[in-house]
């Protein structure tokens, strides 16, 4: 996520590339036929084409439609607006068969027009510094934070829609807990006295109650899981361990053991993600990468490297530390789920062609335990296309209830793309109205209804359709 997609986009290609430094060029070894059997759509696996919408906002298959749910600026129950860059959205049962979403929001304190107080801070509640992360002195607040909406699938509309979390800042993306809870995470690394308005290190991870609730959750920042420039997180509901993506051109991927499940605020170990067979194996494949290609379809056995120094990370060099330890090096880890027993997370621009891969990991029967290197946990490289036709940046993932992989496309021609386990792609939205990346998809509990935001206007959608009657299912 960015606030400038195409330039910052150019800056994290350059910049990771330069970071790992003078690798050196290498004759690109060939991928696996798999990557050539991904070199198109199967449109059979879908719900068929894409039909335009007479609104001229989003073209989804027959028999879908979208509705709008919230918009920024608009009113909220809590008297604030509702702020803008709306990014990462989890799901959760609420009570008499409503749906609670919790939404990130990824801006920076001076983004007035985008923030819940109003455009002068109109609305900023004073003596109220407790309440926020990061009060910014009073003048400049963390204006990321989350909201929570309480949803009304049978009537189609949100009742109530509230600022839930305040103070943090570039809330990008996040995860859902098995406890009923929301992990959301700041996308910077800005320290306590930057720009004049910090008071406090940014970086963290903080977690906010799934509850109908109308009120803000304690600002507690996860320390232990470390400060760096988040990205999204997913949770093992087996073992409650948390892996965490970092949005870096250089990123490794990250797991955090807690010392007690479903108690992250009580610490525990963060560790870095390496395989065995290649330290500081550098999976971009990228034309300057060092070392062999990672190849499309083949499993690798990994280890994790406890990571040190991660509650402050005054350098923000914690991927770097873990490379020359041996982790390996991802392109802009992103959006990061957990499916049945696998996870699977997205590189936004990893790839020859820059535009995208999607690894998975299977974990060990014995993950974070001193038996797990018997039997280690497995990483693929699940899907490299090389096509922008095909896929393009791909952002926030989630999983279907019925196994699908479906992720946002960062791009200012954006699509929602499905990816069977089989690894056929299709198309399921089209972004045809703005020129802003999708966010956030996410299907409610029960399975009936996508959620997805439209990041530069404001928009929420709620799209349903025939979800069950995919043709593979």
């Amino acid at each position: 996520m960015k606030e400038n997609s195409s330039s910052r986009r150019r800056f994290l290609k350059s910049s990771g590339m330069a970071t790992l430094g003078f690798m050196g060029l290498y004759q690109f070894a060939s991928l696996p036929l798999q990557a050539a059997a991904q070199n198109r759509l199967a449109p059979s696996a879908g719900y068929g084409p894409l039909v335009n919408d007479p609104k001229g906002i989003l073209n989804l298959p027959k028999g879908f439609s979208y509705k709008v749910i919230s918009t920024r600026g608009d009113k909220m129950t809590d008297g604030f607006l509702v702020p803008g860059k709306a990014d990462g959205m989890g799901t959760f049962a609420g009570p008499n068969g409503k749906t609670i979403i919790i939404r990130n929001h990824e801006n920076s304190p001076d983004t007035f027009i985008e923030g819940p107080f109003g455009l002068k801070n109109e609305l900023l509640p004073k003596g109220k510094a407790s309440s926020f992360y990061d009060f910014g002195k009073g003048n400049l607040p963390g204006l990321g934070g989350t909201t929570t909406l309480v949803y009304d699938p049978n009537k189609g509309i949100v009742e109530k829609e509230f600022l839930s979390l305040a103070g943090t800042s570039r809330n990008c993306a996040g995860g859902v807990t098995p406890w009923n809870s929301w992990l959301t995470c700041e996308e910077t690394t800005a320290k306590a006295g930057a720009y004049d308005y910090f008071e406090k290190d940014h970086g963290y991870v903080f977690e906010v109650p799934a509850t109908d609730k109308v009120g803000l959750a304690t600002p507690l920042p996860l320390k232990a899981m470390g400060r760096m420039n988040h990205e999204a997180v997913a949770v093992d509901p087996a073992t409650s361990i948390v892996y965490l993506t970092e949005d870096r051109g250089d990123s490794l991927i990250y797991r955090f053991i807690p010392n007690e499940p479903g108690k992250l605020a009580k610490g525990g170990k963060l560790q870095a993600l390496a395989l065995r067979e290649h330290k500081s194996w550098d999976t971009r494949n990228w034309e300057t990468s060092k070392g062999p290609a990672f190849p499309v379809g083949q499993q690798h056995e990994v280890e994790w490297l406890d990571m040190d120094n991660v509650e402050t990370a005054p350098d923000d060099d914690l991927r770097l530390v873990g490379f020359s330890k041996g982790a390996a090096c991802f392109a802009r880890g992103e959006g990061i789920w957990f499916g049945k027993n696998e996870l699977y997370f997205a590189c936004t621009n990893g790839g020859k062609a820059y535009t995208g891969q999607v690894f998975r990991y299977v974990p060990s029967p014995h993950e974070g335990k001193p038996d797990e290197k018997k039997q280690p946990g497995k990483l693929e490289l699940f899907l490299e296309p090389n096509n922008k036709e095909i896929l393009k940046y791909c952002d926030n993932l989630t999983i279907a209830p019925w196994g699908d992989v479906v992720m946002c496309e960062d791009d200012p021609h954006p699509f929602v793309v499905g990816v069977t386990p089989g690894g056929e792609l299709y198309k399921l939205a089209e972004n045809v109205g703005y020129k802003s990346e999708l966010a956030g998809g996410v299907f409610s509990p029960t399975g009936e209804t996508f959620f997805v935001n439209i990041q530069d206007p404001g928009i929420t959608v709620a799209i349903t359709g025939p979800w069950k009657k995919a043709n593979h299912s």
